[in-house]
């Protein structure tokens, strides 16, 4: 079967890696961390201030356009790879467990999408991502609270200046009675300009939550 379908690292092109891993360990440890999630008032945390309250933030890599990071995204979101989800999951799950300052997180929030993603994708990324920083760092995973509502015009294909001046009403929250009072952590997979991820803090914010704290698997430059 190894023969006919090699299992081969996406960084390097070996096959000498695990069965249940994208990189070989080599091209893990190459991965363009930031180090972030140790960092107060890093920059994930600061493109918030002044747009919604987040207690602390932070991401696991650097995006580049065509670098490696990019081609992960690439394999998660539209190669139906999920074991690059797991990893970058472990990855983050790793990192914050040792942090104190994300000690007092009770939930993980992973970013929903439509429906109709998640049918033609077969899962939502970041709810794969959040299942990887369980793996590592034991919180529960609350999916019935933050819901995505239909919405024609994907942020995708628009520049950092639009996405900044249209934060569109994309959510909507449910059995808020979940999230009162609780600390979560909002799970997503690439930031941009923060636009989503404000307009889920905005919504989630109506359930009354004891704080909201952001981790995501990529950060782009």
């Amino acid at each position: 079967m190894h023969l006919l379908y090699p299992q081969i690292c996406f960084g390097c092109g070996t096959d000498e890696l695990e069965k249940t891993m994208p990189l070989c360990h080599r091209c893990i440890h190459d991965l363009p961390t930031t180090d972030f999630f140790s960092i107060d008032e890093n920059i994930v945390e600061k493109i918030f201030w002044g747009r919604v309250p987040v207690q602390h933030a932070g991401a696991l890599l650097f995006f580049t356009k065509d670098g490696l990071v990019q081609d992960l995204m690439t394999q998660l979101k539209y190669h139906h790879n999920k074991k690059v989800g797991i990893l970058l999951g472990n990855l983050i799950g790793e990192a914050i467990a040792v942090e104190e300052r994300f000690k007092q997180i009770d939930l993980l929030v992973p970013i929903p999408i439509l429906s109709s993603k998640t049918h033609s994708r077969g899962y939502n990324q970041s709810h794969v991502i959040a299942l990887g920083i369980q793996q590592k760092w034991s919180r529960p995973i609350e999916t019935q609270v933050l819901v995505k509502k239909s919405w024609s015009n994907t942020q995708t294909m628009k520049n950092r200046k639009s996405r900044m001046q249209q934060v569109p009403d994309l959510f909507m929250v449910q059995n808020v009675e979940n999230i009162k009072g609780k600390n979560i952590l909002l799970v997503d997979d690439v930031l941009t300009t923060g636009a989503t991820l404000e307009a889920a803090i905005a919504c989630l914010l109506k359930g009354a939550p004891a704080s909201v704290s952001i981790a995501v698997a990529a950060y782009t430059l």
